[in-house]
């Protein structure tokens, strides 16, 4: 058996067949095209197919989508439920709530000429269209390792071994990874990647930035009543449950085409109370009757949960290296004013496209640090969004959701985000926790299997399988500390805000453990972010794990 592993050469590299990377894939061969210029390009993908792993909420601006397909629409693109209604609720407790009037919202929250869709749907649609531009796409492949050149400047990447046991022995289906060289890697692994972390580490990407933040998003998928489905409304609120640990977020509820509606809830990371389950915070919400009668005598069809980047302009890294860029939600470009980063994930790999071609007409092999790339973001109406919208996120923890709220309102329905003002937030969401016996525990109540339901059924409804026998993806750095540290000062906190139930502490003869079940893993990556010991890192497991979503 060899384990030599086999090379393929590219001119460019794109890891992640999410919009931001197959937006800079169309984008390169469509100018491939107008230039009559070569460019070969190879899209790696982790999961079992283009879409598998795409989670949002999703009301998306088609601005991006327009520039980069003009006819989308008679293209047959996935975008069937123009909004017609906005509505914003304030949920004051479990059965109140205030309807705040249009004009009181921020004007980035209204969605006039947006679209509510599955970005999965979106994002397989994408895939077929780079295809037909001569895109090569690898889905089932991992990008597990970057590789370097002799002068530090990125390479490429490896695809992880295939079969391999839970040792990291041989196994009979062993097959050794793929190294794929490129002039240029494109990172666009969605939010946390695992590779752009590393490249953010080693280059030093986030120098002077406030840490990034994170929001954990869960949704369910539901074919309702055809007599309570209304096309294309909205609905937003913020406020109950989350309101009584002082954790700020938001809710969603949108109705698209078919009797289908989503529903949501997104917990900003730096919440405080060990004790909140982000799991049943959700369950919980669901049964506020402004909520449950949308639901009542309907089917839940999906569940998922993925992490949100949302530290907005003042976290965002330089998003350019020698041989490499790092674009989209793995570098951080969501507008999370509008609660949206597809159009902005896109149009950063659409300027990656546009800057990549230029420099490839060179004929240059050597691969340089593309730092032209900086300028051109910063020109686009993208990089516009995320100034105005810099201190959004920052208001909200710094002054509370009413006062947050408050000035939001202000800077951005009144100024337009030009007030000359910048807040930062510089506390990362990992070191934000209090002790637990300082918190008040959260008594969630049982799920009611109608409106509310357990973590077992939820997984199985994500579609979520891992090859059995392989080795944990969810690496410890050190395996005392989930017991000797983090369970005496935050009961262990892991079991509460995975959505999933991957940790648990079992009690073996009177002695607790740390258990992980990383067949559930849906690859949120929530535990890679908020662990208060940072000693959780997520790492892919095999290509084609995790879930397989699907309308979501």
């Amino acid at each position: 058996m060899t384990t030599e592993r086999e090379s393929m050469e590219f001119d460019v590299v794109i890891v992640g067949a999410g919009p931001a990377g197959l937006s800079t894939a169309c984008r390169l061969m469509q100018i491939a095209q107008e230039k009559e210029q070569e460019i070969s390009v190879v899209v790696l993908e982790k999961g079992s197919e283009v879409g598998a792993h795409i989670l949002s909420g999703a009301v998306i601006d088609p601005r991006a989508l327009t520039e980069l397909f003009p006819d989308w629409q008679s293209m047959g693109a996935p975008l069937k439920t123009e909004v017609t209604k906005d509505e914003i609720y304030l949920f004051t407790k479990p059965e109140g709530a205030f309807k705040v009037p249009n004009w009181m919202a921020p004007k980035t929250m209204h969605n006039d000429n947006n679209y509510i869709a599955s970005l999965g749907n979106l994002t397989r649609w994408l895939g077929e269209q780079a295809e037909s531009l001569g895109v090569e796409i690898f889905p089932g492949f991992a990008a597990a390792e970057i590789l370097f050149n002799e002068d530090g400047s990125v390479k490429g990447v490896a695809t992880g071994d295939m079969g391999l046991d839970e040792q990291g022995n041989p196994k009979d289906s062993h097959e050794v990874g793929m190294e794929l060289h490129a002039k240029y890697t494109i990172f666009a692994e969605g939010c946390r990647g695992h590779l752009g972390k590393q490249l953010i580490r080693k280059f030093e990407l986030d120098e002077g930035c406030s840490p990034q933040h994170y929001g954990i998003g869960i949704k369910e998928l539901w074919e309702v009543d055809p007599k309570l489905h209304k096309p294309g409304l909205v609905l937003h609120g913020t406020g109950w449950p989350l309101n009584e640990s002082k954790t700020t977020g938001g809710s969603f509820l949108y109705h698209l085409e078919d009797n289908q509606v989503v529903v949501g809830l997104i917990i900003d990371l730096n919440y405080s109370n060990p004790h909140l389950s982000t799991f049943d915070e959700f369950q919980r919400f669901k049964h506020h009757p402004l909520i449950s009668k949308q639901l009542e005598g309907g089917k839940r069809v999906s569940y998922g949960a993925r992490a949100i980047v949302k530290g907005g302009l003042n976290s965002l890294p330089r998003m350019h290296m020698p041989g490499a860029l790092l674009i989209g939600c793995d570098a951080g470009t969501l507008n999370f004013a509008k609660i949206k980063g597809t159009h902005t994930a896109m149009k950063s790999g659409m300027i990656a496209a546009e800057t990549l071609a230029t420099e490839l007409a060179k004929g240059d092999d050597r691969a340089i640090d593309l730092d032209k790339y900086s300028d051109n973001f910063k020109a686009s109406w993208a990089f516009d969004e995320l100034e105005s919208s810099r201190n959004f996120g920052p208001a909200m923890h710094k002054f509370g959701m009413f006062f947050g709220s408050a000035y939001n309102f202000v800077d951005q329905t009144i100024f337009g985000g030009k007030l000359p003002l910048n807040f930062r937030d510089d506390i990362p969401d990992h070191e934000t926790l209090k002790r637990a016996d300082s918190c008040r525990p959260i008594e969630y109540p049982k799920p009611d299997g109608k409106i509310s339901f357990d973590k077992p059924s939820s997984v199985f409804l994500s579609n979520t399988n891992h090859e059995e026998n392989q080795p944990v993806h969810l690496t410890l750095a050190d395996d005392s500390i989930p017991i000797k540290e983090n369970l005496p000062k935050y009961a262990e906190p892991a079991q509460r805000y995975c959505p999933v139930g991957v940790y648990e502490v079992v009690i073996e003869d009177d002695i607790p453990k740390f258990q992980i079940n990383s067949q559930n893993c849906i690859h949120c990556k929530t535990c890679d972010i908020k662990d208060p010991s940072q000693n959780i890192t997520w790492v892919t497991p095999e290509g084609g794990g995790g879930p397989n979503y699907p309308n979501m």
